[in-house]
């Protein structure tokens, strides 16, 4: 177990006075067997009135409405929790889940259908192309060597890039420019994994490295993340991280969950102001242990571009 506190501080910077819409942040963890939270703040400037609700995923959602006008936002999140590893070993897979094509059993079946169902086009198949050669290697047509191979085929296979432009790349996209961002490799993981007829979900959070240690216990800087997660009957939902090649919790914490990557957005919101007005976006995390070590990021997570920056009259 490791106790970590985790600052992330988004700041907006806006060329003329702006109104800004309803934003919806998403920096809340939720507690689950691995994951233990003992203390959320969230500071908010200029001044917004917060609720918060669960949205369809249990995510835990503050929407922070303004008045007036503004030529600055500025969100500082702190989160402190307890994070457990889990064992090295995935949980048994059920005996008739453990070799592809399975099909998911009656009781669960109409809870994962949308998360089975694709999401984006695929033309000439080939996505559905591309993921089929992780069907062969050792293991053959295994479940979980063959998302080991996908998974391990996308850090090797393209060439990591970031891009600060808002949203996320269709999976035919990122194999015909053949590299993309992290969250980009986890869409295409995630229709691959579909392509398979397996449920598969976008995951939002933080990748932390707990073996880089600093005696002086100080804060290192780190930035957010994104990877996916494969339901597996007798496991559960297993995370896999393509841009880093990481299977499972102990480098990952999550944060959102959604069936696309827009429903797990950090922050999502809308701004009315001048057609010309420009916007400045500043993101900083820090990631500090308490009990004398702390963690940073690896170099390929990134800072995720929000949709609430664009620099229009209405950005969305």
């Amino acid at each position: 177990m490791r106790t970590l506190e985790i600052v992330h501080h988004t700041r907006y910077e806006y060329s003329a006075p702006v109104t800004l819409g309803d934003h919806r942040l998403m920096f809340r963890p939720r507690d689950s067997h691995d994951l233990r939270l003992l203390h959320t703040g969230l500071a908010i400037e200029p001044p917004a009135a917060v609720r918060w609700i669960h949205d369809p995923f249990g995510n835990s959602i503050a929407i922070a409405s303004f008045e007036g006008t503004t030529e600055l936002l500025e969100l500082t999140s702190t989160i402190r929790l307890e994070h457990f590893a889990l064992p090295l070993e995935l949980p048994p897979i059920e005996g008739y889940a453990r070799t592809l094509p399975f099909s998911y059993l009656a009781e669960e079946a109409p809870d994962l259908a949308r998360y089975v169902e694709r999401h984006y086009p695929d033309p000439d198949a080939m996505v559905s192309t591309w993921t089929r050669q992780f069907l062969e290697g050792e293991g053959g047509a295994e479940t979980f060597a063959t998302l080991t191979r996908m998974c391990k085929g996308i850090q090797d296979g393209l060439t990591y890039a970031m891009r600060f432009e808002p949203g996320t790349q269709p999976p035919a996209v990122t194999l015909e420019t053949g590299g993309g961002t992290c969250r980009d490799y986890a869409l295409l993981m995630m229709e691959g994994a579909r392509a398979l007829g397996l449920a598969a979900r976008f995951v939002t959070g933080y990748l932390y490295d707990p073996a880089l240690d600093a005696a002086d216990g100080s804060a290192s800087s780190a930035y957010p993340h994104a990877w996916m997660e494969v339901y597996l009957p007798g496991a559960g939902w297993v995370e896999f991280d393509p841009t880093n090649g990481i299977i499972g919790t102990e480098r990952l914490i999550r944060v959102a969950v959604g069936r696309d990557p827009d429903q797990a957005m950090p922050i999502k919101g809308t701004f009315a102001g001048p057609p010309d007005v420009a916007v400045k976006a500043m993101v900083e995390v820090k990631v500090h242990a308490p009990d004398g070590a702390h963690s940073a990021a690896v170099a390929t997570a990134e800072p995720q571009p929000q949709p609430a920056t664009a620099a229009a009259p209405k950005g969305t």
